[in-house]
């Protein structure tokens, strides 16, 4: 793959993680529909640390005062709002591992069909724009009780489905709960850093057993392009979330969903 398609990937994914549209699948229909080579696990995996480091930057000063809160609570027993919602973020991960390493080969192998992205794409789009109209929109992510983040967990591992987007369907289930969007959206980015750490260290094993040269240049490239297009992304997206709601979003998946049931 020539460095240009390397960087044009770099930035969708880094546009993409973190939107509630589905990098997954735009990773996988992009180079489809443009007539390019696979880009590989190993480019995969460069992206998504990238986009990581975009969402750990982002909120690093709210995660220095988690991770406090959060080993303190081991010691004293005593809890914070903000050592809970580490709590919170670490068991809201424990559904999706448990999916990803039952059903890791059938999802590599039986779900990364186009017509299985169209009909995530609009099917969990119009819940989305469901949750959005319907939802109080009343808490935040402090209130999240141990049966709302398991709720949300559940959700988060339904995203490994391609094209369901794992930031859509998080975002949706916290509506659902009555989640302000900010505050939806927040802990759906918080939910995202052991998830990526997860899938980027099965990843990692499954580059090990391979023997070819690894372009790391191209790595580090791809790595920063979509760390600073994500970070961008997250700033934004926060900022406009209250303005624009999540109709453009469910509007682009869509004409997304449309698109490939034309095409394929």
């Amino acid at each position: 793959m020539e460095i240009w398609q390397e960087l044009i990937l770099a930035l969708i994914q880094g546009l993409t993680e973190f939107l509630p549209i589905s990098s997954s699948a735009h990773l996988i229909l992009f180079p489809q529909l443009a007539g390019w080579e696979d880009q590989g696990l190993a480019f995969d995996v460069a992206v998504h640390v990238g986009t990581l480091g975009a969402v750990v930057v982002y909120f690093r000063h709210e995660l220095a005062v988690m991770c406090r809160d959060w080993t303190r609570s081991i010691t004293t027993r005593q809890h914070t709002p903000e050592s809970r919602l580490a709590w919170g973020v670490l068991l809201g991960t424990i559904p999706v591992g448990i999916f990803g390493l039952l059903f890791k080969d059938f999802i590599e192998t039986s779900l990364r069909s186009p017509l299985v992205i169209a009909y995530a794409t609009i099917g969990f789009g119009l819940l989305l724009w469901w949750a959005d109209a319907r939802g109080k929109r009343q808490r935040d992510e402090h209130t999240l009780s141990l049966l709302d983040i398991l709720f949300i967990g559940i959700a988060q591992a339904i995203a490994l489905i391609p094209g369901t987007s794992r930031s859509g369907i998080t975002i949706t289930a916290g509506l659902m709960l009555g989640l302000t969007r900010p505050a939806a959206a927040r802990f759906s980015f918080l939910l995202s850093i052991p998830v990526i750490i997860l899938a980027g260290l099965l990843s990692t094993l499954d580059l090990l057993k391979e023997e070819a040269a690894l372009p790391w240049g191209d790595f580090l490239m791809g790595a920063t392009s979509a760390g600073i297009t994500a970070y961008l992304c997250i700033h934004f997206f926060l900022k406009l979330l209250d303005k624009i709601g999540m109709l453009p979003f469910v509007i682009y998946r869509l004409v997304l969903g449309a698109f490939l049931f034309v095409i394929f």
